[in-house]
């Protein structure tokens, strides 16, 4: 096993990844940018690099700095997380080339999965179903168009080097396809350097239902069952579960082996997730495969009983991995809600600044993953996402129930987030029905305004600040021990009082 491992990412997953070192005897050192010199994946490393300006591309993105960092502070490998160079092999080939070792699948891997067009070639001479579609080298307007009309409208122009939504465009009607393909492809190439787009049959109302896989450098390779990710706003996940409503014993037998094949065609190694669209007939066709840890593998843990970022450096330092197929069962029902510092009443507009109060929930069957600490808040440079909060219960309606408890009492004040979003939606009846389809927000929440909840949000504001300034002094008065704190104003909004 590694003895000092460098954490080549930020927020939550870096934590993540340094509290797996703990639990091996790893020492693991950080790496920040300017605007995360008081992060709390800053704080909990044994060493933590300054990379540079807040910007990615002089940061995080920066894969010189990064070998650097990890040469100078004695590393032997590096963990990229997810996100930034997580996926990309010209990082994984540096860290190789510098003599360290890389923590995830081989460059190859991440060649042939990493670009859309290539993974759906190899899978679908793998056997493993594909969705219809389209690609040639360069994007021809007129041979779209005939291509489109074979396949049928709406159709998908997708980016063939990205994911998360990015250079995605929807095709309702052939008029709409040269706008389509030029706005997909610019969006593309800011995203991920690389303009070239396909087009794929758009599957009505499907469920996004994935695989978790891992593989070792012994030639095994397992799934460890399914999270379904329907519930999405642009395109991105924010509600994950696992088991999946729709599957039965023998879909999910289908879709796991599906799964394995698509990790063997491609020589994986280390975790990895294999994604699927699902349609209403029960009919499943390959996406595309994520090559690193995924943003919601705690349902996974929670439900098989596993460490996946513990056996992560495990399968890394060659051991074979810690679980045969037959071993494996999922128990009960787990269920993560993505808190991100948005207005979900403002279409998710994304926001950035202090924390002036943060409380997370605790509980039975409770699990936070958080990378934000109160006083330091959300820099404006990078993605939004705050924390996760996991539910686990021995059923789907217990670990409901504990989740929309726990979102209740997720207090952070300074910026929006999507805490109240998210409770309504765990509470609705569509979502208790399991109707979970990718385009539940649009169809069930697309004006939601959030109700009283901007007035529950003054309050707690004005509570806090005056709990605050009577730590402190500030306030000298003979009712200062009866200044309520945020926890009191919550739970008396919640009985329906007002303070």
């Amino acid at each position: 096993m590694f003895k000092r491992v460098l954490v080549a990412n930020r927020g939550e997953i870096a934590v993540r990844i340094i509290r797996a070192c703990r639990t091996l005897g790893i020492s693991p050192v950080a790496v920040y940018s300017e605007a995360d010199a008081q992060a709390l994946h800053v704080r909990l490393a044994d060493t933590a690099v300054l990379l540079g300006a807040p910007e990615p591309g002089e940061s995080y993105l920066a894969i010189d700095k990064l070998i650097d960092a990890a040469k100078k502070t004695g590393c032997e490998a590096v963990h990229p997380g997810y996100g930034f160079l997580a996926e990309r092999a010209a990082f994984a080939r540096a860290v190789i080339e510098a003599g360290l070792t890389w923590i995830g699948p081989p460059p190859e891997a991440i060649d042939l999965l990493g670009d859309k067009v290539a993974s759906r070639v190899t899978m679908a001479k793998a056997g493993i179903p594909v969705i219809p579609g389209f690609s040639s080298g360069e994007p021809d307007l007129e041979v779209f168009r005939a291509e489109a009309k074979k396949i049928g409208y709406p159709l998908l122009i997708k980016a063939a080097a990205g994911g998360g939504g990015k250079g995605m465009r929807i095709v309702q009607e052939p008029s709409a396809m040269e706008e389509a393909i030029s706005g997909a492809m610019r969006e593309a190439q800011g995203a991920f350097g690389d303009s070239r787009v396909f087009l794929e049959k758009w599957v009505e109302q499907p469920r996004h239902v994935e695989f978790q896989i891992f593989a070792d450098t012994h030639g095994e390779a397992i799934h460890l069952f399914e999270r379904e990710c329907s519930i999405q706003r642009r395109h991105q996940k924010v509600v994950e579960e696992t088991p999946s409503v729709a599957l039965t014993p023998q879909l999910r037998k289908e879709m796991g082996e599906a799964a394995v094949a698509t990790a063997k065609a491609a020589g994986y190694v280390n975790a990895g997730t294999v994604e699927f669209l699902l349609d209403k007939n029960g009919k499943f066709y390959f996406l595309e495969v994520n090559t690193r840890i995924q943003v919601e593998h705690p349902v996974t843990e929670e439900v098989v009983g596993v460490d996946l970022v513990a056996e992560q450096f495990r399968v890394t330092s060659g051991e074979r991995l810690s679980w045969r197929q037959d071993e494996l069962r999922q128990r009960g029902h787990a269920i993560e809600a993505r808190i991100y510092a948005e207005d979900p009443a403002a279409g998710f507009l994304p926001a950035a600044g202090p924390l002036l109060y943060l409380e997370e929930p605790r509980g039975p069957g409770i699990r936070v993953e958080s990378g934000v600490i109160e006083g330091v808040g959300v820099p404006v440079h990078y993605d939004p996402i705050m924390a996760k909060v996991i539910a686990w219960g021995p059923d789907r309606l217990s670990a409901a129930r504990r989740l929309i408890l726990a979102l209740e009492h997720y207090v952070a004040l300074g910026v929006p987030t999507t805490a109240s979003f998210l409770r309504d939606v765990l509470a609705s009846e569509p979502f208790a029905r399991g109707e979970t389809q990718t385009d539940f927000i649009d169809r069930h929440f697309k004006n939601w305004s959030g109700g009283t909840e901007k007035d529950k949000q003054t309050a707690l504001i004005v509570a806090a600040v005056m709990s605050q300034q009577a730590k402190t002094g500030k306030i000298r008065t003979a009712q200062t021990a009866a200044i309520p704190t945020p926890w009191e104003i919550l739970g008396s909004w919640r009985i329906g009082g007002r303070q």
